[in-house]
Parts: C-alpha cells; structure tokens; sequence
C-alpha cells in the first residue's frame, strides 16, 4: 500500500526555488468539476489556484483513493500532508511508464516534454521513435525495475507510473527524492470510450484541458457513429477471441474492454453472457465445443500466420474459421523496433478498433475501409 511519507520534504523542495509564494489561506471551494463522462477511475475538480486529481482505482481491487495536487506556480496548500503528490504546473519535462501513456501525449503536441521511458523497444510511435533516435529519451531499463539513479539524474517534474497491486518499490524510492510520482489506471478502465477519456488525466498536468476535451469528443463521436454503422447489419457473425498459452485458453469475460467491442459491432461473441471484466481460464476442450463452428476468430496470441497457428497446436484446425481463413491478428502491425501498436495506440483510439471490427464482421458496411490494426493471418 502506497503511504504519505516526506511531504513536509516534498513540500519545500517544490516551493524552495519561488521567491515569492501567497501565505494567505486558499478558498477550498470547489470553483468546478471535470466533464468526465466514462472513465471511472479518476475525476477532477478545480479551485482557486489548484485543482485535485482523485484517482480511485489506481489497480483492481484498489481499497485506497489517491489525492494528487496540481498548484499554480507561487500557489501553497494549506495541508499539504492531505495529498500523495504535489505538481506545480504546467510541468515542463514528463517520464511515464507505459506505452499507452504516449498517444495522450502525442495528440496533445507535448510529446517533447517526454525526457525518459523504461524499455524504449516497446514504442511504437514513429514520431516517438524518431525523438529517441535524436537522444531526446533515456532508456530507463525494465518497467518493474526502473533504474532509479538515472532517472533521479534526469529529476522530470513528474513520473507517471503504474501498479498491479501497489507494490511498486522503484516509484516509492522516487518519492523519496522529492520527485512527484502519481499512478494512471487508464488499464483498469472497462469500457473503450473509458480508457480513451484517460486523455483528460495528462491534459491537467500541462492546463492542456480544452484541447483534451476537442479531441475526446471526436473520438466519442466517431465511436458512436461506428456503433450505429454497426446495426445495420443484417447478420450477427459468432466470434471466437484468444488462443492457448501452455494448458489454458484465456477468453475476455462479457463485460470486457475486448468483448465490449464484439458486441458494439454486432457481433455474437459467445462467451458475452459471462459476468466480470478480466479472463476467463478454459480447457481446450471447453472452447473446442463451444466454438468449433465460430464464424470469426480474433486474437490468435502472437502468431503472425496461419502455419505458426497449425504448427503451435494442431487441434486450431479444427476450427471452422480457420478452415475459411477468417482469423485475424494484430501481431503483425509492429514498430520499428518490435513494439505492437495495437497495445500502444487502441486504448486511446477505440473508434478505429470499432471500424476493425466492423469491417472484419460486416465488410459490405465498409467497403472502401482498410484494416488499421488488424489483418487476416495468411
């Protein structure tokens, strides 16, 4: 469990630089709230001088809320003790963790505040890519194991990372320093039009706030167009999503982010009357019997082709959509340096994700449309 620990440390190191600083005391009265429509992990509400992010779900099954604090320059709280984190803003150098955090900073123009990344052969984004190659990005090693005095060394004015159980020991060590670090659990969200709305989140730290609302909305838009493209299907194809790994076929449970898409699609998914929003873990035979004659399968793992899918395990041909090559894949859309995009760009962009699926389920629904991040396994 993260703990409040050196604020009274935080506190002056933040401010210690500022010749002159407003003693008086700050109205607590919340000036306005955030327009956050789907994301249920954090919201926003504005005051005079500062606003508070309010993140509640910082990883599944989180029991704690984190107050983070974003001041105006020369701006003091009057209990700063109350917040996980204290950021002045606009910040002007940014280190995130996860390749999702990057579109966000892309379509917001602030992708030259990114100074540090952990793992930078996970980036896909050729306009990122080429940053890095310019040596603008230090690479910072291993997300679960980031090198601390590195990043100490390059002291960003914010760290965004992230947490499967709160367990994180590299970002506690960060906070130590004095570095403001705050969770994103833009990955906790459920629903596509939930995790694209984490834009807002980055928006705040750089007063990017309008720009972020722009963009939400045309993406909010474009998903909703898609889905009403969608019901003029005339046929509702039955969907097979995943594939083994070791003894065990993992399949999103129906109220998924993934199972989500299916069904806005107007697609069966046949695993869509399932409660939760993780996996479900199945034996082969399970989905051999449920699924043999499913019209489209979608997610085959990692395999780039249909001869790695029949050499991995020779029970995939008995699939029917395998049999009339309907099975389709976002392995082979990859970076430069092996990084997926898929895994980058779709939780920001759900409305191109939408449009796959369409075009893979109702193809005559989109006849001139190509496939973004998808393609048919040949």
């Amino acid at each position: 469990m993260i703990k409040n620990i050196f604020f009274l440390f935080l506190f002056a190191s933040i401010f210690s630089c500022n010749e002159k600083v407003k003693d008086e005391k700050l109205s607590e009265k919340t000036i306005k709230n955030s327009n956050i429509e789907f994301a249920k992990g954090f919201d926003i509400s504005y005051h005079e001088g500062y606003k508070i992010i309010t993140l509640k779900n910082a990883w599944p099954g989180a029991d704690k809320e984190f107050k983070y604090a974003l001041i105006e320059s020369g701006i003091v709280l009057e209990s700063p003790e109350e917040y996980d984190a204290i950021v002045t803003i606009p910040i002007d150098e940014i280190v995130v963790t996860s390749t999702t955090h990057i579109p966000s900073l892309e379509m917001l123009h602030i992708e030259e505040t990114l100074i540090g990344f952990p793992n930078l052969d996970y980036i896909s984004s050729e306009k990122t890519r080429k940053r890095i190659t310019e040596g603008h990005l230090v690479e910072l090693g291993k997300n679960e194991a980031i090198n601390t005095e590195v990043l100490i060394e390059i002291n960003p004015d914010l760290v965004v990372g992230f947490a499967v159980d709160g367990n994180n020991k590299p970002l506690n060590t960060i906070k130590k320093t004095g570095i403001p670090v705050v969770y994103n659990g833009d990955w906790t969200e459920t629903t596509p039009l939930g995790k694209a709305e984490w834009i807002k989140f980055f928006a705040a730290f750089y007063n990017k706030e309008e720009k972020a609302n722009e963009l939400f909305t045309e993406i909010k838009t474009e998903y909703k167009k898609a889905k009403k493209l969608a019901e003029n299907a005339k046929s509702t194809p039955t969907v097979l999503i995943g594939a083994m790994y070791k003894d065990v076929w993992y399949v999103p449970q129906g109220k998924s982010w993934a199972a989500q898409f299916i069904t806005d699609a107007n697609g069966n998914y046949l695993w869509s009357n399932t409660e939760g929003t993780g996996s479900l873990s199945l034996s082969l035979e399970s989905v051999l019997d449920k699924a043999e004659h499913a019209e489209i399968w979608i997610g085959p793992s990692y395999y780039t082709n249909l001869k790695q899918l029949q050499k991995a395990h020779a029970v995939y041909e008995q699939f029917d959509a395998f049999k009339i090559n309907k099975v389709y894949s976002f392995t082979n859309k990859v970076g430069e340096t092996g990084g997926l995009l898929y895994f980058e760009l779709a939780p920001n962009r759900p409305d191109i994700v939408l449009n796959d699926m369409i075009k893979i389920l109702h193809p005559e629904l989109l006849p001139d449309y190509e496939l973004y991040f998808f393609d048919k396994l040949k």
